[in-house]
């Protein structure tokens, strides 16, 4: 049987692969998605940062996603290391540089299924819920062959399948991988004060721990820790993990309870050289992998979608393919190094924060005390958090705010 052909393939249904089967299909280009829709509830949540919330305005999905989010318009670092240079708490308000808010927090699992329901509906874009088997590059086209022994083929190929990535594993794209001694635990609570419209950051020994408002009184939890910690905590029923909750957070939003499913996950970073091989791009965690601070995972690949798409269309105005050379060397040139810069900085911070070294202390607490008293260099680090300054992707720009 002749194998059906696309233009382009997006392997992985999460909200990087479904977002890639939007942009692209809303362009025009025949894109399937092969991928089981995977929306757990698990505690976790995703703080969009402005540049993410303009991309799916410019998807149109962002008025369904809109009612479920809560805008993040004030961010707090608080640092409770007990380091013996300890620094004032930071404030960085979403007005300093002229936005309504930072971003907005959802959780992961309705993200997912907005997008879902999306996809489902949208024109160009066909669906199989099944896995990929296996990848081939031959020469113009490459061919996924679908664990039910059919074969597909498509000009590009998107790997969107997370950090164990399959594809990037037959195409010999080499990944670096590391731990952390640590864990997060996730959650949602219920709290008795207003969050109004806060995230809050405690810098502590063992690692962040972060609330970020959700609708209503209500926020979710990143608590990093260690593991021995964490296998304690998972063992507490919901009364008495909400009281050893509310003790870290001093107190911050009065009595909590636990709202929602909890999660525990293993922090662990990936990196790679190249964010592709011949007819096949890399995007989200399939190309880069790390702790959940400073909410740049999910943000990034979401630009790594959005420049992906940008390359694509710019072949298609120049008369090339969707996975000619030159599109994914456009690609390579956009992210290697917005992804190297926030893969180093989220590192190097978490680093700092585990390490009793005092030089490292003194590092991290005189960054925190200029950022707090240096107007100038609070807003520019602000911007370049939301969205990076130089070569942002055309979807993330030229969209009013919501």
């Amino acid at each position: 049987m002749t194998p059906k052909s696309y233009s382009i393939a997006i392997v992985g249904a999460g909200a990087v692969g479904l977002s890639a089967a939007l942009a692209f299909a809303r362009d025009g280009f025949e894109t399937v998605m092969i991928g089981s829709l995977d929306a757990r509830r698990d505690g976790r949540t995703v703080a969009l940062l402005n540049g993410s919330v303009r991309f799916l305005q410019a998807l149109g999905v962002w008025p369904d996603l809109a009612p479920e989010a809560a805008p993040l318009e004030t961010m707090r670092i608080i640092d409770d290391t007990g380091s013996l240079f300890r620094p004032p708490p930071v404030s960085f308000s979403s007005r300093e540089i002229d936005l309504d808010a930072f971003g907005w927090n959802i959780e992961n699992a309705t993200l997912v299924e907005r997008l879902a329901e999306a996809a489902r509906s949208c024109e160009h874009l066909t669906i199989l819920p099944q896995h990929a088997a296996g990848f081939r590059a031959e020469g113009e086209r490459a061919v996924v062959a679908l664990a039910d022994g059919s074969e597909i083929e498509a000009n590009l190929v998107v790997a969107a399948d997370g950090r164990n990535s399959r594809l990037r594993q037959i195409a010999g794209i080499e990944a670096r991988t590391w731990s952390y001694p640590q864990t997060a635990l996730t959650a949602i609570l219920a709290h008795e004060r207003e969050h109004r419209e806060s995230s809050t950051e405690f810098h502590t020994r063992n690692g962040p721990f972060t609330l970020v408002p959700l609708p209503g009184r209500r926020s979710s939890l990143v608590w990093v820790m260690s593991p021995k910690q964490a296998e304690q905590l998972a063992k507490l029923d919901d009364g008495a993990l909400a009281r050893a909750i509310e003790r870290q957070a001093q107190s911050l939003l009065g009595a909590m309870r636990i709202d929602g499913p909890r999660g525990v996950v293993p922090m662990t970073g990936l990196s790679v050289d190249r964010f592709g091989a011949p007819r096949l791009a890399l995007v989200g965690e399939a190309a880069h992998v790390f702790p959940p601070i400073g909410a740049q995972g999910l943000n990034l690949g979401f630009r790594d979608v959005a420049s992906l798409r940008d390359a694509v269309v710019d072949a298609f105005d120049d008369g090339r393919e969707p996975g000619a050379p030159d599109t994914l060397k456009q690609y390579q040139r956009s992210r290697d190094l917005d992804v190297r810069l926030r893969t180093a900085a989220v590192d190097g911070l978490n680093r700092t924060l585990l390490t009793g070294f005092l030089p490292a202390d003194l590092l991290r607490g005189a960054g925190l005390l200029a950022l707090g008293r240096l107007g100038p260099l609070r807003r520019a680090v602000m911007r370049e958090g939301v969205l990076p300054h130089m070569g942002a992707p055309r979807l993330m720009q030229n969209a009013s705010a919501p």
